[in-house]
């Protein structure tokens, strides 16, 4: 999904939204930064394979993902972060490492930390790592329909 589909799936579903071009960044700590955005409300998204199949974890920029609270709090037998080779020909028209948190768009689950839930907007990159969009936290909830638990632990 390119940036250009992003945009019309978010004013499809009546989204405000900001976008926000930034000096290219490939961490999401560096993009909340050089974007000037909360480190909190800035979500990263990390491809993770549960008991064996492609899901989107997504995450607070300054937390780092625990794959055990995750395998638990999916009652799955295994988590393991994805690799590259395995994921990146999964989401054309994005860079790898700069999907946008919305995997039900292209059929994988989505499990959102818990944390998220503490801000009133949400940032994530738009497919690039050269722009974000920034959208109330509300309507990320509303379109990507994540399973909510913990996984995560603060950097």
């Amino acid at each position: 999904m390119p940036v250009t589909q992003l945009k019309e799936f978010l004013d499809k579903n009546k989204v405000k939204y900001v976008s926000i071009r930034h000096s290219t960044a490939y961490t999401a700590q560096e993009i909340a930064a050089s974007a000037h955005v909360k480190g909190r409300s800035m979500a990263k998204t990390v491809i993770v394979k549960i008991d064996g199949k492609i899901a989107m974890a997504v995450l607070p920029a300054k937390y780092q993902i625990d794959l055990d609270s995750l395998k638990k709090s999916c009652k799955a037998a295994a988590v393991e972060l994805a690799r590259e080779e395995e994921f990146s020909h999964l989401f054309q028209g994005c860079e790898t490492g700069a999907m946008p948190p919305f995997g039900n768009i292209y059929g994988f689950p989505v499990y959102a930390d818990e944390t998220l839930k503490k801000d009133e907007e949400i940032a994530f990159n738009a497919c690039s790592h050269t722009e974000l969009i920034q959208i109330p936290y509300k309507d990320f909830e509303r379109l990507a329909k994540p399973k909510f638990c913990k996984f995560s632990v603060l950097l």
